[in-house]
């Protein structure tokens, strides 16, 4: 499987993205992460990220594309991905187009992650007390949140019209959304191989996200 999570900071990416992970038994890549691992080394591209990442602003598009890119080039890439936090930005959508487009590897679904933005203050603020990071003071909670409302939400436009977008609520226990994930990617995936409407596996709104679903057994052709 190739996916895509999209969603707000503090809507459960990472934590379903490790769990689909194991279930697709393929990487998860998320630029969070190795973004943190370059602070931490010290290197040149943690430094300029840090500068961003602290004032809860997106690092700039050429920065990121160049390093996803390079990631998505790893062996263990060949056979599927999770993208967590990447893309960010239509521009960087349409990289990453151009890129799987190379190799004849498209997506095969765009999930997003849907909570109110009181919940969404409460996860970022409670992740802020206990781990102490810098990016998640409250000021710059609103600012992250503000940020996505601006440059990232736009991408739900555009995965839409491409008919790759799957809605999930990202609200509940963990096993509850993973099963509400696998719901819509079961239905996305029948859809993407000729099913009737995403097949009985989910239901679509009126303009092509998946919604919802019963459990569905994703196999990918």
């Amino acid at each position: 499987m190739r996916i895509v999570l999209l969603g707000p900071p503090g809507a459960g990416k990472g934590t379903q993205a490790f769990r689909l992970a194991q279930h697709f038994r393929c990487p998860h890549v998320s630029t969070g992460d190795i973004f943190r691992a370059n602070v931490q080394q010290g290197t040149k591209l943690g430094q300029t990220a840090k500068q961003y990442m602290d004032r809860g602003d997106l690092v700039p598009d050429e920065v990121v594309i160049a390093m996803v890119t390079d990631r998505l080039g790893s062996p263990d890439c060949a056979g599927g991905f999770l993208l967590d936090g990447f893309p960010r930005t239509v521009a960087q959508a349409e990289a990453l187009d151009r890129r799987l487009g190379a190799t004849d590897t498209p997506l095969h679904s765009v999930v997003c992650f849907e909570a109110a933005e009181e919940e969404l203050f409460r996860r970022l603020a409670g992740r802020a007390a206990e781990l102490g990071r810098s990016d998640d003071s409250e000021e710059t909670i609103r600012h992250r949140l503000e940020v996505y409302t601006t440059k990232t939400r736009p991408l739900v436009d555009y995965y839409m019209h491409r008919r790759l977008l799957s809605v999930v609520d990202a609200v509940g226990q963990v096993e509850e959304i993973t099963a509400r994930i696998l719901d819509t990617l079961g239905a996305a995936v029948a859809r993407r191989n000729g099913g009737s409407n995403g097949s009985s596996n989910g239901r679509f709104n009126g303009s092509g996200a998946v919604v919802s679903g019963a459990r569905a057994t994703v196999r990918v052709r």
